[in-house]
């Protein structure tokens, strides 16, 4: 069963995702739409930001691959939900400047999963893995998905070389629509075993 957690992370493997700021439209920027819908999933809620979530992207577009895109939860702010906003933020961080909570690197899809598998299990999300209500799922669980086309092979392989395939079921869920599964059943459980803490003798 899901235990009660005290920082979640989700790894968005974006195959086409551009690694500069030119272009004019989200969609043809390699899909980073799918990466905002995933941010919004990630870290917003209806009247507030997930302070304990942080979001990683990994880009993997033109031209110059890879690049690391991390949104934490903690600190960012100046921020609003619509595609408006992020399209506007995001080219200001490929183009190389600043926005607070958010961080660039040239880290690979490898290097950041080997230095996460070190804090805490790894999840892979794939709908032929083990039944997500069958595992017993960490503290500070990082989960790793893929857009849109999903995960490439080898790439899926290398995660669980560090980490376990669970699955959400049989049905294909978008990647946004999968994290917002996620932090619903690790909310919902949070609140039942604080109910079931405070109910106790």
């Amino acid at each position: 069963m899901l235990r009660d957690t005290t920082l979640r992370e989700f790894i968005l493997y974006s195959r086409r995702g551009r690694t500069d700021s030119n272009w004019t439209s989200l969609h043809d920027a390699g899909r980073l739409d799918i990466v905002y819908e995933c941010i919004i999933a990630s870290l917003f809620l209806s009247h507030g930001i997930r302070r304990d979530t942080v979001f990683h992207a990994i880009l993997n577009g033109p031209p110059k691959p890879p690049v690391h895109l991390e949104i934490n939860g903690e600190t960012i702010y100046n921020v609003r939900t619509n595609q408006e906003t992020w399209m506007k933020i995001l080219k200001k961080v490929l183009s190389g400047k600043e926005h607070p909570g958010i961080r660039l690197s040239k880290t690979s899809f490898e290097t950041l999963i080997r230095a996460e598998a070190e804090k805490a299990k790894i999840y892979v999300l794939e709908e032929g893995g083990k039944d997500v209500f069958e595992c017993e799922i960490g503290e500070n669980p990082i989960f790793v998905l893929g857009d849109h086309v999903g995960l490439p092979k080898k790439v899926e392989a290398f995660a669980l070389r560090f980490g376990e395939k669970i699955s959400l079921g049989k049905t294909p869920y978008l990647a946004a629509s999968c994290i917002t599964i996620l932090n619903y059943l690790l909310d919902r459980k949070k609140t039942v075993e604080n109910s079931a803490k405070f109910l106790s003798p």
